[in-house]
């Protein structure tokens, strides 16, 4: 997927503290005898609560660590393909049941421990056994993972997977060591080229190069990941040259004004993240399918995107981004609609409805909530916006408790779909028997086969108006003119800062 410029432009122990940023941190500090820099400082919004995603839901954490501290197998490149990481060669038998992976010699974890077909064996099993995520349905078709030397494992798939390779390439495939003891809320161990130096807990997350990386080292030997708790102040902070990189940037309309500044380039990157209004299948009033459809034809997702985001993303239909090789257009399946609306909720004897609105404290979510309630009001609903500080209150009642009967979230994992309609004790409550039975069948069938089989089950989700995906969001990436390598295109949770350099001139 190509990168869209609208200006072509030029684990050790973390040391858990709230001090205040101390000088290095800011931008431009660091420097080496000969004047270049050697530190990069981004700006974020969404903290991570610890540094463990086997255990902690939500992207904030794979997005800082994956690629950078942690590796897995292959990753996924930038557009959207599957590439060789740890492993560098694996072969497929003729069943499609057996991938033998052959590992690079002389990689280490940041604890000094030899990477090993061990650990890899070790990894699988874990996400199996001991990760506590809904993401970890992602290796059920795992069967069993062998050592056959140090540098080669086996890996036995119940059944032929379409899926799994690609998964393999996401948080889920992320490598630690076989007797792994680290606490990884507070410390990391991966063979990534950085490990976590410093975490200030309120302020930002130091990254230092590892000078024993295996690989080809990073331009930047420091990376500083400074967090916003407002998208305006993350934006200002880029635009005073106080962060040199603003990444996954949350403020459509003061675009504009950052692309005027010769000091900047804005990037407009691709995402899998789809902006999601979510229907607690499971409770009143959206266990009724007619409550759902009249949802659904309320909402004009077109004025949604415009006056909520300034027009800056996609609509989708599904939980398919235009990059999954199963997307079809499904926009036209809920057309903006809200007589047959108000005919759905009579059927329904839900005339006079009354909901409430749990929205997390995110300005994307904020400002999606503030078009909806108006849209659904038009229609008879009232709807009551309680906000959800994100992510500690959020992720525990509405993600964890299912305490909710309406809300709003982006969704940025890859190929996500199954994850969140494929299990009915997930947070929407979605229960179809079929879609299990028709997705299995897909994985298993040929890749033309597959694409048919999960495009029929995209369909069927729809169908059942399960929830209402609005709009595809942007990963937005606004940075110093002089910064080169920008991944902005967010094809896993990711954001990989291995490429970024600055430039000669």
């Amino acid at each position: 997927m190509q990168i869209l410029t609208r200006r072509r432009a030029v684990g050790a122990v973390v040391a858990l503290t709230t001090a205040a940023l101390v000088a290095a941190c800011s931008a431009g500090s660091g420097e080496d005898t000969g004047g270049a820099r050697t530190d990069v400082v981004v700006g974020l919004t969404g903290e991570p609560t610890n540094l463990d995603f086997t255990t902690t839901s939500g992207s904030a954490i794979p997005q800082l660590l994956m690629n950078n501290v942690y590796e897995g197998l292959v990753t996924i490149d930038q557009e959207g393909e599957v590439q060789p990481q740890l492993a560098e060669s694996w072969e497929v038998n003729g069943d499609r049941t057996v991938y033998t992976f052959t590992l690079h010699d002389g990689v280490t974890f940041s604890d000094g421990s030899s990477f090993t077909a061990n650990d890899v064996v070790a990894s699988i099993d874990r996400v199996k056994e001991d990760w506590t995520l809904s993401l970890k349905s992602k290796m059920d078709v795992v069967k069993k993972a062998e050592a056959t030397s140090d540098t080669e494992v086996a890996v036995t798939l119940k059944h032929p997977s379409n899926a799994w390779l690609f998964d393999m390439g996401t948080s889920v495939g992320a490598m630690f060591p076989d007797d792994l003891s680290a606490d990884l809320a507070t410390e990391t161990v991966g063979t990534g080229p950085y490990t976590v130096e410093e975490v200030a807990t309120g302020e930002h997350i130091r990254l230092a190069a590892r000078d024993d990386y295996w690989g080809e080292a990073p331009a930047i030997p420091e990376v500083t990941v400074r967090y916003f708790a407002d998208a305006n102040a993350q934006a200002n902070a880029v635009r005073a040259g106080d962060i040199d990189m603003a990444y996954n940037l949350q403020t459509p309309d003061l675009l504009d004004g950052l692309e005027q500044d010769e000091s900047l380039q804005v990037i407009d990157g691709t995402s899998n993240g789809e902006v999601l209004l979510a229907l607690n299948n499971a409770a009143p009033p959206f266990d009724d399918l007619r409550v759902r459809r009249a949802i659904l034809y309320a909402i004009d997702r077109k004025a949604v995107l415009d006056t909520a985001w300034a027009g800056h993303g996609e609509l989708v239909g599904s939980m398919v981004p235009p990059t999954d090789p199963y997307y079809q257009d499904l926009t036209d399946a809920y057309p903006y609609d809200p007589d047959k609306a108000r005919e759905l909720l009579a059927e329904a004897g839900a005339e006079d409805l009354s909901i409430t609105f749990d929205v997390p404290t995110r300005p994307y979510a904020e400002a999606v909530a503030q078009v909806v309630v108006s849209q659904l009001a038009d229609v008879g609903i009232d709807a009551t916006i309680v906000p959800a500080e994100f992510p500690a209150v959020w992720l525990d009642k509405v993600f964890t408790e299912h305490d909710y009967q309406m809300s709003v979230i982006l969704h940025t994992e890859a190929r996500d779909m199954l994850t969140i309609f494929g299990d009915p004790d997930y947070y929407i409550g979605y229960d179809n028997p079929r879609l299990a039975q028709a997705a299995e069948k897909a994985d298993q069938a040929s890749p033309d086969q597959y694409v048919a089989g999960m495009q029929e089950v995209a369909r069927m989700i729809v169908d059942d108006a399960a929830s209402a995906p609005l709009f595809l969001f942007p990963n937005t990436v606004v940075a110093a003119a002089g910064l080169e390598g920008v991944a902005a295109n967010a094809t896993t949770e990711s954001m990989d800062l291995t490429g970024l350099r600055w430039s000669d001139g």
